[in-house]
């Protein structure tokens, strides 16, 4: 038994829990959520739901017992299926009983179609893959605890969750028994292509805007490898590193508060890097805080990243850039244990779809074929389905988006026939408005 399935080794527990649950809803009682001592879960406590979720609808708060978070969300007319879901971020705070709120309220229409669904704010703040897929699968244990196992359970995995459920879902998609823990897996705009490819365009993003800029670190700062993102125990705000974008590129100010200097500078280092102009101090934010979090904390101060070799291009002088930028080589320990903690394997065991946004700015669309590539070769292909649409968002898309592709992950579970995406826009139109229906016709990646 693993520590992700330890709330089962207390069924009469959670069966008191769901007692006085009911007594405290009759009574009007708690509105504090209790909080569990380590290793302890604590009984649930009504709290008022987003507007979101619509009428009929009973929302729970409790702490399980590693101190993650958990909310859940029940329809008085439930479906008997239940989604997990798997946040993105990394949030870098520490975690609060709310976090999940937002998360609800994000994929509310789930639960108005009748699901159930948990979600877990993980133990702590910052990355860490694999705690956090312990995480989610708790949060699915907790959850069969109260209420009985669902009809079906479903494992829901949004951007940097799509990596989180991804490797839940190859970590305990299978219980001991032998049968599946996830009737099926959906994956929205996730980082599917693991750890150790999807953030080293954030280094050269980091590279790039350092030999540009000069500000980050600036030359009165203790100096830093750009790898690093900051130094451990650097007090640097958010508020301080976007002064400082803004001083390099006049990146929000007008055109004619903006300098020559600073269009060149801005125009440079976006046809390098390929990020989009509203999402610079976003990749440069996590290029910072996350980096800081991912090298010193998890890594040990290793550097996972390598352009020792890379060829920049677009810039106004690519020699100059080439020339002057600066270079760093992975550790290859980093390397491993960024590996071991967030890549991949493609070993699916559930029938599994992703949908993501063709023109997604933060996680790339290019992600799902390295997904594809690496569930083709585990020999798990006919498993996976993958759609897209012609969106440009990346935390919030349509809803008749999702609930075209959960009925298709439905049908699939029930029939036992893969899914066509070619005709996701036409089930979409069938039920949805057609300005909401944003599917494309699949394409190589």
């Amino acid at each position: 038994m693993t520590a992700a399935h330890a709330p089962m080794s207390q069924p009469g527990r959670w069966r008191r829990a769901t007692f006085g649950l009911a007594v405290a809803i009759a009574l009007g009682a708690c509105s504090q959520t209790a909080i569990a001592r380590p290793g302890q879960p604590v009984d649930p406590t009504p709290i008022d739901c987003p507007r979101s979720v619509g009428a009929g609808v009973t929302c729970l708060s409790l702490q399980d017992e590693a101190g993650a978070w958990l909310i859940i969300a029940k329809p008085e007319t439930w479906n008997g299926r239940l989604i997990v879901h798997a946040h993105g971020g990394p949030r870098m705070g520490e975690p609060e009983r709310e976090d999940s709120l937002e998360d609800l309220d994000r994929f509310s229409v789930m639960v108005r179609q009748g699901y159930a669904w948990v979600g877990s704010s993980y133990r702590r703040g910052g990355y860490g893959v694999r705690s956090a897929a312990e995480d989610v699968d708790r949060s699915r244990a907790v959850f069969w605890d109260l209420f009985g196992r669902p009809e079906r359970t479903l494992l829901h995995g949004q951007s940097w969750g799509g990596n989180v459920a991804a490797k839940a879902a190859e970590l305990y998609g299978v219980d001991e028994a032998g049968t599946l823990t996830y009737d099926g897996v959906l994956l929205t705009n996730g980082v599917l292509n693991g750890g150790t490819k999807a953030y080293q365009f954030r280094a050269d993003l980091r590279a790039v805007y350092q030999y540009v800029c000069g500000n980050h670190p600036a030359p009165s700062d203790p100096q830093y490898p750009v790898w690093q993102g900051l130094p451990a125990g650097a007090r640097m705000t958010r508020a301080e590193l976007r002064r400082r974008i803004v001083d390099c590129t006049g990146i929000g100010l007008s055109g004619r508060d903006r300098t020559a200097q600073q269009t060149r500078r801005k125009r440079d280092i976006l046809a390098v890097t390929g990020i989009e102009e509203d999402e610079l101090i976003a990749h440069l934010n996590w290029a910072t805080f996350t980096f800081q979090d991912l090298v010193q904390v998890r890594l040990g101060g290793r550097n996972p990243f390598d352009n020792s070799r890379t060829v920049y291009s677009g810039s106004s002088d690519d020699a100059a850039l080439n020339a002057g930028v600066a270079r760093f080589t992975a550790d290859p320990e980093a390397v491993a244990l960024l590996a071991h903690d967030a890549d991949l394997t493609g070993q699916i065991v559930a029938p599994t779809l992703t949908l993501h946004a063709l023109y997604d700015p933060t996680v790339f669309y290019a992600a799902e074929a390295v997904y594809a590539d690496t569930v083709a070769s585990a020999g798990r292909s006919h498993l996976l389905v993958q759609a897209a649409t012609d969106e440009d968002q990346h935390s919030k898309l349509e809803d008749s988006g999702y609930l075209t592709v959960l009925a298709a992950l439905e049908r699939w579970i029930d029939t036992g026939e893969r899914p066509d995406p070619s005709r996701f826009q036409q089930d979409c139109l069938a039920d949805h408005a057609p300005r909401t229906c944003h599917f494309l016709q699949p394409t190589a990646h």
